[in-house]
């Protein structure tokens, strides 16, 4: 019988390459199934690959030489993402936090550490560090939410770097302590020569930035030369006897104002280390861990509860200390609490700085059961961080009553764009356009046509420009100036995305999936990509009868819906349509949300004719079938997933609309919500997300096959 075992482990550099390709990039697909960060799932592929696991691969010099960089890059992706200006406004503010959200954690873990856990005092000292510095990992919901502009944000964002900067300026002491003990002369000897190194960094890096930034534009050596700048400064920090990813960091806080966030460089920087430095340094992680230390006895998960529970306690009590001490709303402390509580990037670089410290007798400074309980631990805040961020986003917007603000009612930046594909719908699209659109304004309208790349390119190109010809004539009886483009993509989806954002637009005007021979879903072929990738508002519409044969129009409103930014712009989008074709309107949704509603139309258009209805629970929508005519016109308002207004009851939309509402004249509206597209990537967040978890699979299956019907 073959004996596979002597193929492993792999030592083949090339095979090598391939199978950490491979773990890159199936492992965020199944962590975005199991809900689970994809950080951790680096680290978990490491285990199962390592030799404490399958011993599928040896780690080579090729895991230290990446490992490295990996590592630095992590802490100088932490800082360039950093907001300068927001950490400038709330200083001092920001100080206290910083010191609190340092001091008490590090206390509290240096106590556990050396009475309940035995650990000498260098290695408490160091599990100290770990706990009293935090990475951002929730940071992406609170952009969703929109609420980076808030104190409690800033606030947080700000104690985040200082409290990884004195975390790493107590790493550099523990590390120079086991290097030289000439006591008061070799401190002030450190002392002396990491302020000549700082000034020295802070002199060179902006000059030597500012000029290269300026004579140099190729894309190619700016990133070079950026890179120069990181190991440069890296180098020098461990000349100045501070550890290597303390000058990491600095380095990409004194680039900070030289790469904004938003610009290609950037892009290029975290796109280069997310895709290949940082998950080659975590899967490195990954084999050193000896996993079945875990079932050696419960020492080691008596280790990992203490360091989760007293190091979340200290960032607790920093939380809601500086929330007390600053008069904030309790949410606030909410916040606060959720976006510190996370360990992740400086964890992991902190442990594998102590893991190569000498204590004697052939062992180090963090053992296995420290290392493992501080891997269990990352695990347990990021999950509990992104939860309680999620959740105190809500409180923030609900019990705050942060309601979208009067310049978004005031201020309008109209620009429809229309993606057409048939002929038979282009024409309604169009006319749709034309009476939601401002006529004050007097803007023109966009329409778009996108075909895919393949052989009938040509072909489709063709017939394309006819269509847009017709729209164009359509829109021409109207006396309303009209854009095309034909836009060849790969993806649809991307194509619209791109479109948008290059012609500026505001919303989308769309058709709605019908052609069941191209797609038998209900979103079709690309919908659902378009509405998660974008956050503006898309109007999806199935209009079976020319608009101006519409007799009333009826419109279901979610509860929360008024705490969207996009709340205004949809109501104002509906009642002009009303209006112009002279029908009736008719809101379905809670009192507090109507109320909103009515206070908006009266004070805007008055003369509209509008009626509001009482619709307390979604659950109550299929029930509007028996009152929607074939001259109505159906609106639904929804929410995309992770929003204020989304609730579970939108899962069912789909199958709801495609049983009660077949055949009726439709409208689907996703309105303005805060986020940003999928499409962008950072160190902390995989561009990978799955739009449905392995949990919610299972349940279906298991609906199926017992065939459990949901009620309603």
């Amino acid at each position: 019988m073959l004996n596979i075992s002597q193929y492993f482990p792999i030592t083949d550099p090339t095979l090598i390459f391939f199978v950490v390709m491979l773990i890159i990039l199936f492992s965020p697909i199944i962590m975005g199934k199991l809900r689970i960060p994809h950080l951790i799932g680096m680290v978990l592929a490491g285990i199962l690959v390592g030799k404490y696991g399958l011993n599928i691969l040896e780690r080579d010099n090729s895991f230290e030489l990446f490992g490295k960089v990996g590592l630095y890059y992590i802490m100088f992706l932490a800082a360039l993402e950093m907001d300068m200006e927001g950490i400038k406004r709330s200083k001092y503010q920001m100080l206290v936090f910083g010191l609190l959200t340092f001091l008490i954690p590090i206390a509290l873990t240096y106590w556990m550490g050396t009475f309940l856990l035995g650990y000498l005092p260098t290695a408490a000292l160091l599990l100290g560090c770990i706990m009293a510095s935090n990475t951002l990992v929730s940071y992406p919901i609170v952009t969703r939410y929109g609420l980076q502009n808030k104190l409690c944000v800033s606030l947080s964002v700000g104690s985040s770097m200082l409290s990884l900067l004195l975390s790493l300026v107590t790493l550099a002491s523990i590390v120079a302590s086991f290097k030289n003990e000439d006591g008061i002369a070799f401190w002030a000897i450190f002392v002396l020569k990491f302020a000549i190194y700082c000034a020295a960094m802070i002199f060179l890096i902006p000059r030597f930035t500012r000029r290269f930034l300026r004579k140099y534009s190729d894309a190619v050596m700016q990133f070079i030369f950026v890179m120069a700048m990181l190991f440069m400064s890296a180098s020098l920090s461990q000349l100045a006897g501070v550890e290597g990813i303390f000058g990491a960091f600095f380095a990409g806080l004194i680039l900070n104002r030289f790469i904004p966030h938003v610009s290609p460089l950037m892009n290029r920087l975290e796109f280069i280390g997310s895709a290949l430095f940082i998950p080659y340094f975590l899967i490195g992680v990954g084999m050193l861990i000896n996993v079945r230390l875990l079932f050696t006895g419960s020492h080691i998960l008596w280790v990992m509860f203490c360091i989760v529970v007293f190091g979340t306690l200290g960032k607790w009590l920093a939380s809601y200390i500086a929330c007390i001490g600053f008069r904030m709303p309790l949410s606030s402390g909410h916040m606060m609490f959720g976006l510190t509580s996370a360990h992740a990037a400086g964890a992991i670089a902190i442990v594998m700085v102590g893991m190569k410290l000498p204590v004697g007798n052939g062992k180090y400074l963090v053992d296995n059961d420290m290392l493992n309980g501080v891997v269990g631990m990352i695990l347990v805040t990021c999950i509990l961080s992104s939860l309680v961020t999620d959740w105190s986003s809500r409180q923030i917007i609900l019990h705050d009553k942060t309601l979208p603000g009067e310049d978004d009612k005031k201020s309008d930046d109209e620009k429809i764009l229309i993606p057409v594909r048939y002929e038979e719908y282009a024409d309604n699209l169009i006319s749709l356009a034309i009476l939601m659109r401002n006529q004050k304004l007097n803007r023109g309208l966009v329409a778009l046509n996108v075909v895919y790349d393949d052989k009938d390119m040509r072909y489709n190109q063709q017939q394309g420009r006819q269509l847009l010809e017709q729209c164009v004539k359509h829109a021409a009886s109207a006396d309303v100036k009209m854009q095309t483009q034909v836009r060849i993509a790969a993806n649809i989806a991307n194509g619209i995305k791109h479109a948008f954002k290059e012609f500026q637009a505001s919303e989308i005007i769309i058709g709605m999936h019908m052609h069941k021979e191209v797609s038998r879903r209900f979103w079709g072929e690309f919908h659902q990509s378009l509405f998660n990738g974008l956050s503006r508002q898309i109007i999806m519409a199935r209009l079976n009868q020319p608009l101006n044969t519409i007799r009333r129009i009826q419109v279901a409103v979610p509860s929360r819906a008024e705490f969207e930014p996009g709340f205004y712009r949809w109501i104002e989008r509906l009642v002009r349509l009303a209006r112009n074709l002279d029908c009736r309107i008719l809101f379905h949704g809670r009192r507090d949300t109507l109320a909103l509603i009515n206070e908006f139309v009266q004070n805007q258009y008055a003369e509209t004719r509008a009626e509001y209805r009482e619709m307390e629970h979604w659950n109550e929508m299929p029930k509007l079938a028996s009152s929607i005519a074939e001259d109505h016109l159906f609106v639904v308002i929804t929410a995309r997933k992770g929003t204020v207004s989304y609730k579970s009851a939108l899962e069912r939309l789909p199958d709801e609309l495609t049983r009660y509402f077949s055949g009726k004249n439709l409208i689907i509206l996703f309105p303005d919500q805060y986020g940003k597209a999928n499409d962008t990537m950072s160190f902390a967040e995989s561009q990978h997300q799955e739009q449905q978890s392995a949990y919610e699979l299972l349940i279906a299956w298991l609906r199926k096959r017992f065939n459990i019907n949901r009620i309603h």
